[in-house]
């Protein structure tokens, strides 16, 4: 939200969804005259009855573009179908390593010397979708999980309003299974 209205988009956020009501992000767009709403997937029977009504509710704010953030339920293949090249995620890895959770440990665990992020379309197979973008770190050899974790976040920070941005203005293009920019911006963040 800061990057659109600050660069000047040709863009706004319609809304905020989260499927939990103490979600911070919902108080801080609230805040900032976003519209929001909490949909609890355990108030419905199904995986399918709750992604139908969640779909509704984007669908009825009229947005474009999907970004993910920190929405940990994994979304069946109508829903991600619905949304094919228009629902984006951020991952705390260089995917395709240590997708899913606990990825600075695994980093870590596994000797890693580069951990990072990576902003990427979201696919009914978990964190595996087309690379939008990547942003890198150095591992430290006193790296903590936290330190670690703190250091990819100022590159999450970073690469996703870009990827989205690229994403609103139709920069992007999927060629084979690769995402290109199309202005020929850098995709890798060091």
């Amino acid at each position: 939200m800061r990057a659109c209205t600050g660069e000047g988009w040709d863009a706004r956020v319609a809304a905020v969804l989260s499927n939990r009501a103490d979600a911070p992000g919902l108080a801080w767009a609230a805040a900032q005259g976003i519209a929001t709403e909490a949909l609890d997937h355990r108030a419905f029977a199904a995986r399918e009855a709750f992604e139908a009504a969640l779909a509704a509710r984007i669908d009825a704010h009229g947005a474009d573009v999907l970004a993910l953030a920190g929405f940990m339920r994994i979304l069946g293949p109508a829903f991600v179908g619905r949304y094919d090249g228009r629902l984006v995620n951020i991952h705390p890895s260089l995917l395709p390593a240590f997708p899913g959770l606990h990825t600075h440990r695994r980093a870590l665990e596994a000797g890693c010397k580069l951990a990072g992020a990576t902003v990427h379309f979201v696919t009914a197979e978990l964190d595996h979708g087309p690379i939008i973008a990547q942003a890198v770190v150095p591992v430290l050899a006193d790296d903590t999980e936290a330190a670690l974790a703190a250091r990819v976040l100022e590159r999450e920070h970073l690469i996703y309003p870009r990827s989205v941005r690229w994403l609103v203005e139709g920069a992007l293009r999927i060629e084979h299974g690769v995402v290109r920019q199309m202005r020929g911006e850098s995709q890798l963040w060091r």
